[in-house]
């Protein structure tokens, strides 16, 4: 379980067809999902979250955590159709007490989809930004077809709900049909689709929770900016490449807005094929790992002017934001040129483009709640 997630916080670094969700294929970073609908009339119901705000009330250290599943099984050859490269990824944060239960807990997934031709042509805008599945809200489409007429973001929200007060053990131990939907009354009532990954990334998650700084009657907010920025077009000499390239952010904020612990990581997830528009990437890999869980096999430390990795400086910038508001944040002077801070201080130990972090520090302090 450890070696496929990774949960990060402020001392340590602070790393998705129309109705798919993320499904039970996923593991760990890529992923690839396909939602499916089972017909319920229930209505749904659930207090586990108000019970577990107001035990926090009572104060106490709390630990933050979060969790990706990546998969890219359902990519497809170009052909009569133009070829598919896709990336999804299941997403989970969480803030946890000293008894193991889940105070707090975010899901989202991201779906990458960058089209390519039978030569090998990536066709997809390269400027595109990726929306998250929570984003997209009623853009998903899902609600149409749902027998419980409900958007994928609202049944992940309820499954987020569900589980609040719960351990990772009873988490795992929620009741999964034959078919891999929920089993239980009321959590079905709630959630049709798979939830296979439901479980697992939030069992993770809980599993890579840490002790840094949040502490009871904080609110849990997360940002996640993906791009296709660095896609490129096959050549005779270089496969083709569709990378979806996802930075995480985790933050908990306490009553006067101040940032209390932070999570940092990101993945770059990739898609291969060749000059013929055939994918050569393993559709069936499982090996997907974020830049903490590579560390120093990232390869940034030796070409650093500070002789950093970057698991090491977005570490640095996570700790850096504790204690600030995310305005301040996001007011941070950068380097036109290089996007990395000016602040004497900080760039000490950060030389990275910093955007995509100020980005989703923003988001973060927006859905905290």
């Amino acid at each position: 379980m450890k070696k496929q997630v990774l949960a990060l916080s402020c001392g340590l670094i602070a790393a998705a067809s129309i109705l798919a969700g993320c499904s039970s294929n996923l593991k760990q970073a890529p992923t690839t999902a396909a939602a499916t609908e089972a017909p319920t009339t229930a209505a749904p119901a659930t207090e586990a979250a108000t019970t577990e705000a107001a035990k926090s009330e009572a104060g106490g250290a709390l630990s933050t955590g979060f969790s990706v599943l990546t998969s890219i099984g359902k990519s497809t050859d170009a052909g009569e159709k133009d070829g598919l490269a896709e990336v999804d990824t299941m997403f989970a944060a969480v803030l946890v007490d000293d008894s193991g239960k889940i105070v707090d807990c975010k899901i989202d997934c991201i779906q990458s989809k960058v089209n390519f031709s039978k030569e090998g042509k990536v066709l997809t805008d390269l400027a595109t930004v990726v929306e998250t599945k929570n984003e997209l809200g009623e853009k998903y489409g899902m609600k149409k077809a749902s027998s419980i007429s409900k958007e994928w973001n609202e049944q992940a929200e309820g499954f987020a709900q569900y589980v609040i007060g719960k351990t990772a053990d009873e988490v795992k131990g929620i009741a999964v049909s034959a078919d891999g939907l929920a089993d239980d009354a009321d959590l079905k009532a709630t959630i049709t689709v798979h939830i296979g990954d439901f479980i697992q990334v939030v069992e993770q998650a809980v599993a890579n929770a840490k002790s840094v700084g949040a502490q009871a009657g904080d609110k849990l907010g997360y940002g996640i900016v993906t791009g296709i920025a660095k896609s490129a077009d096959a050549t005779a000499e270089k496969a083709g490449v569709a990378q979806a390239y996802s930075t995480y952010t985790v933050a908990s904020f306490g009553a006067d807005g101040k940032i209390t612990s932070c999570v940092l990581d990101a993945s770059q997830s990739n898609v291969n094929f060749d000059t013929t528009g055939k994918i050569t990437s393993d559709l069936k890999s499982t090996d997907f790992k974020t830049k903490n869980q590579l560390g120093e096999a990232y390869g940034m430390k030796k070409a650093s002017a500070i002789g950093k990795e970057w698991n090491e400086q977005a570490a640095s910038f996570a700790a850096y934001a504790v204690g600030k508001t995310a305005s301040e944040i996001t007011g941070l002077a950068i380097d036109e040129a290089e996007g990395a801070p000016t602040d004497a201080d900080l760039k000490a130990s950060v030389t990275v483009g910093i955007g995509d972090f100020q980005s989703g520090i923003a988001k973060a302090e927006a859905n905290a709640k």
